[in-house]
């Protein structure tokens, strides 16, 4: 059983190669997601069974605050109990023998081997980093093995929040995860940038509008894709150079950014493994008060990769 953390899309999405690697080498795979997740791993796989194993419903602020973030962070930890209980249920039922949990701690189970895939082993916080890291080594006792997705050496992509320090639990470097392959043959280029949207609300929608907004003010072809797979309303433009879409397919997203000079998006660590897998260039916009984002934007741009605004700076000219 696979099951992906429910804040926004990236876990989903960079569970679909360890998926498709796992029914390569014969084994039954059952989806346990919830909502937006569970849509993308459903539209990926539909001949595969599922279970809705409900999420954790975070709340954002407009302002972006931190400190809200962190006061979520603490209910979180208070949901991974109400999650044991419910996985166990599930193991018993379904005869699974192994669960692999991608960030989701509390899915976890002393009946069978437990995996936890994470690139967060140490997380940034605007108070009590210490704190969050002795819960985080806690929780990661519960589990068998901890896959981190990410390179092991200097040539990192997640900084310090795999390699601040060593791990001392079972662990080991899968490498990075993405569901696109490393293109074969170059595309041209079609659109002056693709614009990815993906997060919680409300601040997927101020996202949303400040692009919208900025893009009205150019002259700029563009593909939007809204990252919202549940959705049936569609967001109509009357503009010949934008193409705005809810949600694609791998496939078709690929096609996309590949025929785009530039991507933008947010500063997921599941984004960032897409571009670097997919050699894009790519400007970073970190969800405000989302300390993680807003530290890969700031390591990336010092590493030269990407380049980097602050929401709250956003202008699409520059």
């Amino acid at each position: 059983m696979v099951c992906p953390l429910d804040w926004g899309l990236g876990h989903a999405a960079r569970c679909v190669p360890l998926i498709r690697q796992f029914l390569k080498e014969g084994h039954h795979v059952i989806i346990g997601a919830d909502k937006h997740p569970l849509r993308l791993l459903q539209q990926e796989f539909p001949e595969l069974e599922s279970i809705v194993v409900p999420g954790y419903e975070i709340e954002y602020d407009k302002k972006g605050s931190a400190f809200k973030l962190f006061y979520e962070s603490v209910k979180f930890y208070n949901f991974i109990k109400k999650e044991k209980q419910f996985i166990d249920q599930v193991i018993e039922q379904n005869a699974i023998d192994m669960i692999v949990s991608d960030n989701r701690y509390g899915l976890y189970s002393d009946k069978v081997k437990s995996i936890l895939v994470t690139h967060q082993l140490y997380v940034k916080a605007p108070v009590g980093e210490n704190i969050a890291h002795k819960k985080i080594e806690k929780l990661l006792t519960n589990f068998d093995e901890v896959w981190i997705p990410d390179y092991e050496g200097s040539n990192n992509l997640s900084g310090d929040l795999s390699h601040l320090k060593p791990v001392d639990r079972k662990h080991k470097f899968i490498g990075p995860l993405s569901r696109f392959k490393k293109p074969e043959n170059e595309f041209d280029n079609e659109y002056d940038v693709c614009f990815i949207i993906s997060g919680p609300e409300p601040q997927r929608t101020v996202f949303e509008e400040l692009i919208l907004n900025e893009l009205s003010k150019s002259n700029l072809k563009a593909v939007l894709v809204r990252g919202l797979p549940c959705s049936d309303d569609e967001l109509k433009m009357k503009n010949e150079k934008w193409k705005i879409v809810n949600h694609l397919p791998t496939r078709e997203l690929y096609e996309y950014i590949l025929k785009s000079k530039t991507v933008l998006c947010r500063a997921g660590y599941s984004s960032i493994m897409d571009m670097v897998t997919l050699g894009k260039k790519a400007v970073l916009v970190p969800t405000p008060g989302q300390t993680e984002q807003e530290y890969l934007a700031k390591y990336h741009f010092e590493q030269g990769n990407f380049y980097t605004q602050k929401q709250n700076e956003f202008h699409l000219q520059e």
